[in-house]
Formats: C-alpha cells, sequence, structure tokens
C-alpha cells in the first residue's frame, strides 16, 4: 500500500513488477504477435506488410489516449484509471482472439491501445507521486530494465503460443496479463495521488496546461529526446519482421531469440546509468547516450545498401546502449519539476513518444528505398533530432565556477 509517511518508500520487487508490468503492456502486446505475422496473414487472407496496420493504429491510439488519461488520472486519482485502463484493454484482447478479418483486428488493437496506454501512463505517474530526484531515476531505471524484458523476451513467447495452439490465443495470454496486473495493484499498492493533490478537470485549463508545458523548455526538450529515441525503436520493431525473417532468412524462434538476446544490453545500461548519473550528473549521462545512440544508427545506416546479420547487429547494439541511457535519465530530467502534474506530464511525454513511434514506424515503411535502407535513413534522422533537442538541456545547466591552482 501507499507510504504516508515522509519516508520515501523503497522499490521492492513487487513495487518494480507492477510498475514495470503497467509500463510494458502497451510494448509487451505489440512485439509477441511479431513473429506470428506470416501465420496471422494467412489465416485473414491479407500480405504479411498489410499487419503493419495492426501496429500503426495501435500507436496513434496509445498516442491520443494518453493525453485524456493524464488529466483523468490528476483529477480522479491513479486508482480508477489503471483498473479501467486494463479492464478495457481486455475487452481490446477478446475482440482480436475472435477478429474474422484484418479491419475486426485493427479495431481491437485500438481498443487494446486505448487501455494500455492508461497503464503506461500510470506507471511514470507513480513513480513520480512516489519518489524524487535520484531515486526517481532509479526507480525509472529499473523500471526500464525490467521492462526490456517485456519487449525482447515476449517473442519468444508469441512464436511458442503461435507454434502450439494458434495466434489467436496470444491475444487471451496478454489478457490473463492484465488480469494478473490488476489483482497485484489492488493488492499491494493501491492509491498514490491524495485527494488534497488532486487537479481540476476543465477541458480549457487542461489545454492551457498542455500548452504551458509544450512550451517549458524544463520539459520539452528532454521529452522530445527521449521520444525521438524511443520512436526510432519501435521503427525497428516494425520493420523486424521484413528484414530478419523475410530478408535474411531467419524464421520466427530465431527471431524471438534475436530480440531476447538484445535485452542483455539494455539490462546493462539501466543498471549503468544511475550509478553514472549520481557520479557525473543526469544531464550529462543523458546526453552521452544520445550520441552512442546515434552512432549506432550511422553504423547501420553505412552498411544499408549491402546489410547483413552482422552490421546491424553492431549498429543496434550501440544504438540500444545508448538508449538505455537517455530514456530514464531523459524521462526523470522531463518529470522532475512537475510532481503535481506528473499525470498531464508524463500523458504528454507519452503522446511524444507514440506519436513519434507512429510517424517513424510509417515513414520508414512508405519511403521508395530498400527496407534495411529505409529503416537505417529514418532511425539516425530520429537519433540526429533527439540529440539535437537535448543540447538545450545542457546549455542549460549552471556552470561550475573552476578554482585556479
Amino acid at each position: 500500500m501507499p507510504n504516508n509517511t515522509n519516508t520515501p518508500p523503497a522499490l521492492t520487487g513487487h513495487m518494480l513488477f507492477l510498475l514495470a508490468g503497467l509500463a510494458a503492456l502497451g510494448s509487451l502486446a505489440t512485439n509477441i504477435i511479431l513473429p506470428v505475422f506470416p501465420g496471422m496473414g494467412r489465416d485473414l487472407g491479407v500480405e504479411t506488410r498489410d499487419l503493419a496496420l495492426t501496429l500503426s493504429s495501435f500507436f496513434v491510439a496509445f498516442a491520443v489516449g494518453q493525453l485524456f488519461a493524464g488529466p483523468l488520472a490528476d483529477r480522479f486519482g491513479r486508482k480508477p484509471l489503471v483498473i479501467g485502463g486494463l479492464a478495457i484493454f481486455i475487452v481490446g484482447s477478446a475482440i482480436c482472439t475472435l477478429a474474422p478479418t484484418l479491419d475486426v483486428l485493427i479495431f481491437g488493437r485500438v481498443i487494446q491501445a486505448l487501455g494500455a496506454c492508461s497503464a503506461f501512463v500510470l506507471a511514470r505517474a507513480i513513480a513520480r507521486d512516489l519518489f524524487d530526484g535520484e531515486a526517481l531515476a532509479r526507480a525509472l531505471a529499473l523500471i526500464m530494465i525490467a521492462m526490456a524484458a517485456a519487449p525482447g523476451f515476449s517473442p519468444l513467447v508469441g512464436n511458442a503460443f503461435g507454434a502450439l495452439i494458434g495466434w489467436r490465443f496470444i491475444f487471451a495470454g496478454v489478457a490473463v496479463f492484465a488480469v494478473v496486473l490488476g489483482l497485484f495493484y489492488v493488492r499491494k499498492l493501491g492509491e498514490t495521488h491524495p485527494a488534497n493533490a488532486r487537479q481540476p478537470l476543465r477541458i480549457g485549463a487542461i489545454v492551457l496546461a498542455y500548452g504551458r508545458l509544450a512550451r517549458d523548455r524544463r520539459f520539452i526538450y528532454p521529452a522530445l529526446s527521449v521520444s525521438f529515441t524511443i520512436g526510432t525503436l519501435y521503427a525497428f520493431f516494425a520493420a523486424a519482421p521484413a528484414i530478419f525473417i523475410s530478408e535474411f532468412g531467419l524464421t520466427g524462434l530465431q527471431l524471438s531469440l534475436y530480440f531476447a538476446a538484445t535485452v542483455f544490453i539494455v539490462f546493462g545500461a539501466g543498471f549503468a546509468a544511475p550509478r553514472l548519473a549520481h557520479r557525473w550528473g543526469q544531464v550529462r549521462v543523458a546526453m552521452l547516450g544520445a550520441v552512442i545512440a546515434l552512432m549506432g544508427n550511422l553504423v547501420i545506416l553505412s552498411f544499408a545498401a549491402s546489410p547483413s546479420l552482422l552490421s546491424i547487429t553492431c549498429g543496434l547494439v550501440l544504438f540500444l546502449l545508448g538508449m538505455g541511457l537517455i530514456n530514464p535519465l531523459g524521462t526523470a530530467i522531463a518529470l522532475q519539476p512537475f510532481k503535481q502534474e506528473a499525470g498531464l506530464a508524463s500523458a504528454l511525454q507519452g503522446f511524444l513518444q507514440m506519436g513519434l513511434a507512429a510517424i517513424a514506424s510509417t515513414v520508414a515503411s512508405v519511403l521508395p528505398l530498400p527496407v534495411t535502407l529505409a529503416l537505417a535513413v529514418t532511425m539516425t534522422a530520429g537519433a540526429t533530432l533527439a540529440l539535437l533537442v537535448f543540447v538545450p538541456v545542457v546549455l542549460q545547466q549552471p556552470r561550475k565556477k573552476v578554482a585556479l591552482v
């Protein structure tokens, strides 16, 4: 249950599982179906690349839904939005399970996204309710580490489900996971946003509040930097089946194992981020992460004309290492000044992330270039923008006086 004293609560294993599960629900529901795209296409009578619509529609609904979830959570508390969001997600999963056509499947994915977006927003808002400063950065880093297991290992689960009992049961499986999260939330945590901290729910005031956040340099620059980075990651996820299965000839199981192996890179970066930030500061380490991520994408771009599994893997390792640094630290920097509006700030950052994910995945799919080159151009552009918009965050830092000896 929430801590009612002035002592910050400890980030226990139970709390970590809950917050990471809420934050990862959307990516879990996306990545778990990637290895079974060919089978889904055959059953629904569509091409594999047509199933990319199940991703882009999910991203758009996920992005827009967050703009409503955040203010509602700041007004009515976290609990109604967590429970309600999970219930909506379960309904959407049921529709996907029974979908007879691609159109119905897309509709179910939109409903899934509208539920998952509440969980995503509230995971970070709850972390901001409970933690400050370095503790917040550490909490977000540990949540990100645990979150990495969902997109990394979930394709293995999806591949196993698809091979043993069919792709439809994948959606039933994620619905069961949502039920477990809801029960765990009610029993182990509950409400973390006290009544005296609730914000009024007025449309005009909410629009103005979003406008203030969008103009606030303390928020918008780090939030955009993280969002460009995450957007390029989702572009990679969307293009991965076409590249690794169609071009490189990997099986669904091999692609799943590949994703699982990349998780350990994010694990390492996530463990290192708070320790490096404690020594050199959040801003410096986040900037380093943006630089490393760009270097990784430049490697992929350099070999995109004649790609190989080795060249893409080398670039991806660097990109994930940089992302593992800037994601938790940039998020902590963006949310730190806005404790009373944590839900609103988390919602706007989530909107930016998923909106840019939708744009990046769409751009990568429509560029009149070979699929690997299109992805490399998109990822490099995203990482370049992530670095550029973080420069003002560095410039805002007070300069330390150096004593002359």
